[in-house]
């Protein structure tokens, strides 16, 4: 709906002849507007994941979803420590299919130390509790993963097809 607004908006100016040509600093970048997606979660997810984040999860990625600082770090075990989920770490370079997986199976195969979960939570808690990590994301890195995620959720039915 804002996405057709503005192009309406930008149609009706766009076709007034008697309109001055704006003044272009030419040392200024031209301000590209962004449209932010709308996250794929709701508010009671949210909630419902936070109780559900401090129960399995707080104990190693912090209450806050702050993680280990020196994440990238192996600890002497040769295992990473815990990374930050509040959108500071790697966690939003992957898309919701790898990191529900990578819940329900733990970080283990990827050379960290989380156990799995799949024997303790639904799909559903799964879904709640990256709904709550999530929303600690700023709006830009959600935006650059939503259209990280969209694609590679067009490579999987690329690749059903």
């Amino acid at each position: 709906m804002y996405l057709s607004l503005v192009l309406i908006v930008i149609g009706f100016t766009a076709c007034d002849d008697q309109q001055a040509e704006p003044a272009v600093n030419a040392t200024q970048a031209p301000v590209l507007a962004t449209v932010q997606p709308v996250r794929w979660y709701d508010r009671t997810q949210v909630e419902w994941g936070d109780g559900l984040f401090q129960t399995h999860c707080s104990e190693c990625h912090k209450p806050d979803a702050s993680g280990t600082s020196d994440w990238r770090t192996p600890l002497a075990s040769g295992k990473y420590p815990p990374p930050p989920l509040d959108g500071t770490a790697h966690t939003w370079h992957h898309p919701l299919t790898v990191l529900r997986r990578t819940v329900r199976i733990g970080g283990v195969p990827l050379g960290g130390t989380m156990p799995g979960f799949a024997d303790k939570l639904t799909s559903e808690q799964i879904d709640a509790i990256l709904a709550w990590v999530q929303s600690h994301w700023p709006d830009e890195i959600y935006r650059i993963w939503h259209e990280r995620n969209m694609q590679a959720n067009e490579r999987l039915q690329s690749q059903k097809g």
